[in-house]
């Protein structure tokens, strides 16, 4: 069964078409998804990137068109997995919905990222209070990361921003004052 997760955006900066943030993070607790609480660990993406084919949807709605690809680790969707997650980056496309996402993070309607999967493994743990909490262990498929309105996860980001103005140490600035706002 597909299913669908979202994350919180960040910052915006105007003069760029870069978009970019993390789609999942590991070892964070989600909202609330219904009865139940999920996390997921650094091994559930394994090799993902590799054998998924990926779009970059807005709100997951491929009707609308594409903001970006990643074909099993190629294309105009980039996919890196790091210590803190899944971080995508792409460059908005010159169409209506590349600009339409550029006016959105620009006037802060839209805050979130999300992500649609299947998943291989996972294991469930009731906890004291009745509800439970799923660890998902291995994706079997990713199917989007896509900017939307609404998170599952707190702890994930996107931006829009100047990235060639950037060195290496403002970006880790830049991404420890993210996850500063968000707690």
């Amino acid at each position: 069964m597909k299913e669908t997760r979202n994350c919180e955006i960040r910052k915006t900066t105007p003069e760029s078409r870069q978009v970019e943030g993390y789609a999942l993070v590991f070892n964070k607790e989600s909202r609330d998804l219904g009865g139940f609480t999920e996390i997921i660990e650094p091994e559930a993406v394994e090799g993902i990137v590799e054998k998924s084919d990926i779009l970059c949807l807005l709100n997951h709605n491929e009707d609308r068109g594409v903001l970006a690809r990643s074909e099993y680790g190629n294309g105009t969707l980039s996919l890196t997995v790091d210590g803190n997650g899944l971080k995508y980056s792409f460059e908005a496309p010159n169409t209506a919905l590349g600009d339409e996402l550029l006016e959105g993070l620009k006037r802060g309607d839209i805050k979130t990222s999300s992500f649609a999967f299947t998943v291989d493994s996972d294991r469930w743990e009731k906890r004291s209070d009745n509800t439970y909490q799923r660890h998902i262990t291995k994706f079997k498929e990713l199917f989007d990361v896509s900017p939307v309105y609404r998170a599952a996860y707190p702890d994930t980001s996107v931006a829009c921003r100047k990235m060639q103005e950037l060195n290496e140490e403002e970006l880790k600035e830049y991404y420890k004052n993210l996850r500063t706002e968000i707690q």
